[in-house]
C-alpha cells in the first residue's frame, strides 16, 4: 500500500516538474516547485514508514519548514526585488 503511495507521489512530482518547466508565468513555476517540496516531504515520511525509521518524520518536518520559508523568501524577492524590504513600500515608507 505504501509502495503504491510512493509511486503516486513520484508521478505527481514528475507532473509538477513538467509544470515548472512549461509554466507560462513565474508564479506557476514557484507554485509547482512548492508542490515538489511538499511532495518531497510526503515522500520522506512514506519512505520512513517503509524503512521503519520514525526519525524520518523529524527530517520531513524540518524539510517542510525550509520549503515554506524558501517559498515566502522567493515570493518576497519577486515582489520587492529586495529581501530586506518591509511590507509597507506602497505608502512611500521602506
Amino acid at each position: 500500500m505504501f509502495t503504491a503511495a510512493v509511486v503516486a507521489i513520484l508521478v505527481t512530482m514528475g507532473l509538477a516538474l513538467s509544470r515548472a518547466l512549461m509554466g507560462p508565468t513565474v508564479f506557476d513555476r514557484i507554485l509547482s516547485l512548492n508542490m515538489v517540496g511538499t511532495k518531497t516531504t510526503l515522500l520522506i515520511a512514506a519512505l520512513g514508514f517503509l524503512a521503519e525509521r520514525p526519525e524520518f518524520l523529524d527530517i520531513a518536518i524540518v524539510y517542510a519548514l525550509i520549503n515554506f520559508i524558501g517559498s515566502i523568501a522567493v515570493l518576497k524577492f519577486i515582489k520587492y526585488r529586495d529581501l530586506s524590504a518591509s511590507g509597507d513600500v506602497q505608502n512611500g515608507r521602506a
